[in-house]
């Protein structure tokens, strides 16, 4: 990146970034001394997909300082990730497929990771690292499953999977702007939009650390390019509102083609929300290099799954939820000038489960003892080592449901074959009858011509691969998907805010609406606690029962109140099913929220 070329490229893609990224890919001064660290910021969009670049060829959408980036860092070229976003995380801070950390769907008590998994930021926090997360946790929202319990020191984020969902905070429903966040657990009110938001309190953050000569670890998983939509930047949403975004205008040839149609005004919010995104990545650089931290910072970035409209992906088919490629690629940025050479580094097929041993490595941290990952440490490709990389088995599973089903929703990668049955990811069901399709992505990576028929042998082969990892990866607990239960009365957190989020549900319906729920919890001291039961919007229910195990309480609620509160309400330690049944003149139905505080702290 040191030649005139290279600086007039980066130049013209990103001006925003050219002068921090010329000064950051200068070659280190050799007099001064061992470097200690590397610093790590982990940046990952929400919904983003794979084409949503202009380095990816898109030629709509405007996202010139990661383009930049893109020029000046070690680039993999077949990057996979789940098809949504909590098993894309789970596998991220676990470096362990999903299935083995509890967290394999994104909703109804399936997005919160077992406690006892080891995560990046708890390793990198006791090898002496500063830890940080910005943004979207959807891993656990409360304890012990909460970012800030499983190793990030200052955290900042929105509860649930995104903004303008049931976990939402009370006074802060679906605002992008000013939204309403948690800074250690406890809530407060910010000014911006969220992903402004997030990347200010980053780098100020950082610069802190910086300050007191620690290295850190930054995570920013935006929320953004999430829907929904309502609420997203103005000017450029103004911009994009006013151009010709119609597919026949992206690339698509010899590929699966676009739909014809398509619903403009909601694909110009979507840009407006990457493009500021975008902006942000070039805060971020800037502020790197005036903290002169950017020389020895390893900066990673990626997105968590496919594009949550069925959009420009290079002629790929599919989107999120998929596990066609469309659904699954992401692109896979390394930016670290001291020791990164810029350019394609390697078209070895890797995962989000190699971010974790990668990072590792390239701190010198060494992985606990013990502790088995299912990930490879990636930094021999980034750093172009000759070093032997035997062929690999990737299995990318994600769908709806209580536990994993055998074939459901899958893929599996090897270097030449893929390996899938597309069964979709919104259908629960207990056991599926496969329909294989087999692709040579050496001579067919768009997924054009099925083989399954031809070659039955590879099929045969790759099947058998799959069910050996799926033994595994079924048994890596005696109650391996059970969800974890949620603490009540801890410490650590006297007041949980029990959401739809996380409650299983007892009936159809999901979180929304009408529907029934109930909570796995474990109470950790008797109480009392003061449970304040919240209500949909137009209920009036003329009865409220609240129940954890054989215990009951009832009460009539008082007309409009839209809540009721059951008043030093004692509880049984241990593990339980906390409920609570509201009934009005349409039957019966569970609550909107539930919040459980030790009354010696409220007044």
């Amino acid at each position: 990146m040191g030649s005139d070329s290279a600086v007039a490229a980066m130049r013209a893609l990103g001006p925003l970034l050219a002068a921090a990224l010329i000064a950051g890919c200068a070659a280190p001064d050799p007099g001064a001394g061992p470097a200690r660290g590397p610093n790590v910021v982990l940046v990952m969009t929400d919904d983003q997909g794979w084409g949503d670049f202009g380095f990816q060829g898109n030629p709509l959408i405007r996202t010139p300082n990661l383009d930049t980036l893109s020029e000046a860092s070690a680039r993999l070229e077949t990057f996979y990730v789940s098809p949504v976003c909590t098993p894309t995380r789970a596998c991220l801070m676990s470096g362990r497929w999903c299935q083995r950390t509890r967290a394999f769907d994104t909703w109804i008590g399936r997005a919160m990771m077992d406690p006892e998994e080891v995560t990046l930021a708890e390793v990198l926090r006791d090898a002496g690292w500063a830890t940080g997360i910005f943004g979207k946790w959807h891993l656990g929202d409360c304890h012990p499953m909460r970012a800030m319990d499983q190793g990030f020191e200052e955290t900042l984020v929105h509860r649930g999977g995104g903004i303008g969902q049931p976990a939402d905070p009370e006074g802060g429903e679906g605002r992008y702007t000013d939204p309403v966040l948690f800074r250690n657990g406890e809530r407060v009110e910010t000014e911006g939009y969220c992903t402004d938001v997030y990347f200010s309190e980053a780098l100020e953050w950082m610069r802190r650390m910086r300050a007191e000569d620690r290295p850190f670890f930054a995570y920013i998983p935006t929320n953004a390019p999430h829907g929904p939509f309502h609420d997203v930047p103005e000017e450029l949403y103004a911009d994009y509102a006013a151009q010709d975004l119609s597919p026949g205008l992206f690339p698509q040839a010899p590929g699966h083609p676009l739909p014809e149609e398509h619903d403009a005004d909601r694909l110009a919010r979507i840009f407006a929300m990457i493009t500021n995104v975008d902006e942000n990545v070039g805060r971020l650089l800037a502020g790197l290099e005036e903290m002169g931290a950017l020389e020895d910072t390893l900066l990673v970035f990626l997105v968590d799954n496919g594009p949550n409209t069925r959009r420009y992906v290079g002629g790929m088919r599919g989107a999120k939820s998929a596990v066609y490629e469309g659904g699954v690629r992401s692109p896979f940025l390394a930016h670290w000038p001291a020791r990164l050479e810029a350019g394609v580094a390697s078209d070895r097929v890797a995962a989000h489960v190699d971010v974790m041993p990668t990072v590792l490595e390239a701190c010198g941290v060494a992985v606990p003892g013990g502790l088995d990952l299912d990930g490879r440490s990636l930094l021999p490709l980034l750093e172009r080592r000759p070093v032997a990389w035997p062929d690999r088995s990737l299995v990318i599973q994600a769908h709806r449901g209580d536990r994993a089903v055998r074939y459901h929703n899958f893929m599996l990668r090897t270097q030449r074959w893929k390996l899938l049955n597309a069964s979709g990811f919104g259908k629960e069901v207990e056991e599926v009858e496969p329909r294989f399709e087999l692709y040579d992505m050496s001579a067919d990576p768009l997924e054009l011509t099925d083989l399954a028929t031809e070659h039955p042998e590879v099929v045969a082969h790759l099947r058998a691969t799959y069910d050996v990892w799926f033994d595994d990866v079924s048994l890596t607990r005696p109650d391996n998907y059970a969800p974890p239960r949620i603490h009540i009365g801890h410490p650590a957190a006297p007041e949980v805010c029990l959401t739809r989020q996380d409650w299983r549900r007892m009936r159809e319906g999901g979180w929304g609406g009408r529907s029934m729920g109930h909570w796995e919890v474990r109470v950790v001291e008797p109480g009392p606690f003061r449970v304040r039961v919240r209500f949909l919007d137009d209920m009036e229910p003329s009865r409220a029962t609240l129940r954890l195990g054989s215990r009951e309480w009832t009460a009539e609620p008082a007309a409009g109140a839209g809540e009721h509160v059951f008043e030093e309400v004692t509880l049984k330690p241990g593990p339980g099913r906390l409920e609570v049944e509201l009934e009005d003149e349409e039957g019966i139905c569970g609550p909107y929220q539930v919040i459980v505080t030790a009354a010696s702290i409220h007044p």
